[in-house]
C-alpha cells in the first residue's frame, strides 16, 4: 500500500511541474453566420493558459479568455453588432513536435456585453442575445523561441446567438483569431 501511495505521489508531482502557465492575445475576426447582409468585425481576443500533458504528444490547454466579436453590416460601416464575451475553451493538442501543435476542442462563452451600434448611437441589446453559447475550436501553433509563439484558431458557434430564434434565421458566431501567446518558465 505505500509503495502504490509513493508511485500516486510522485506521478502527481511529476504532472504538476509538468504544467505550464501562460498568456496570450490577438486578433478576432468574426462574423454571424446565416447572416446575408453582415460582414466580419475586428476585435480583440486575449487572457491566460494552462497547459498540462497528457501522453507524450498530448496535452490539454483550458483558457480563461476576453473574447471581442459580432458583426457589421455589409452595406455599411456604421452599423454594427458587438458582442463582448468571456470564453473558457478546453483545447487538446497534439504535439507533432516540440515547437509546434494541432489543437481541438469546446468553447463555452458568457456574454458581458452586446450592443448594436447605428452611426454614432450605441443601444445596449443584452436582453435579445443568449447569455451563454458554445462552440467548437480547431487550430495550430507554432513556438518559435522557447517562450514565445504565434497561434491560430477557428471557432465555429453551434448555439445561436439570438434568443426566441427561428429556425431559417439562426446565426452563430464564427471567430477566427491570430494571436500571440507567452509561457511563463521553462
Amino acid at each position: 500500500m505505500k509503495k502504490i501511495l509513493l508511485v500516486g505521489a510522485v506521478a502527481l508531482f511529476g504532472a504538476m511541474n509538468a504544467q505550464v502557465f501562460g498568456v496570450k492575445a490577438g486578433l478576432n475576426v468574426s462574423d454571424i453566420s446565416n447572416a446575408d447582409d453582415t460582414k466580419a468585425k475586428v476585435g480583440f481576443g486575449g487572457g491566460l493558459f494552462m497547459n498540462a500533458p497528457l501522453a507524450t504528444n498530448f496535452s490539454i490547454q483550458p483558457e480563461l479568455l476576453y473574447n471581442m466579436k459580432g458583426a457589421k453590416a455589409s452595406d455599411s460601416d456604421d452599423i454594427s453588432v458587438n458582442l463582448d464575451y468571456i470564453s473558457v475553451p478546453v483545447m487538446f493538442q497534439y504535439n507533432a513536435t516540440p515547437s509546434f501543435y494541432l489543437e481541438a476542442g469546446p468553447e463555452f462563452g458568457f456574454l458581458v456585453n452586446a450592443k448594436a451600434k447605428v452611426g454614432g448611437i450605441s443601444a445596449d441589446v443584452k436582453e435579445l442575445v443568449e447569455g451563454f453559447e458554445v462552440g467548437i475550436g480547431l487550430g495550430l501553433g507554432y513556438y518559435f523561441a522557447p517562450n514565445i509563439g504565434v497561434t491560430a484558431r477557428y471557432t465555429a458557434g453551434l448555439t445561436d446567438v439570438l434568443k426566441d430564434n427561428s429556425g431559417s434565421e439562426s446565426g452563430k458566431n464564427s471567430v477566427f483569431n491570430i494571436g500571440l501567446a507567452y509561457k511563463f518558465g521553462k
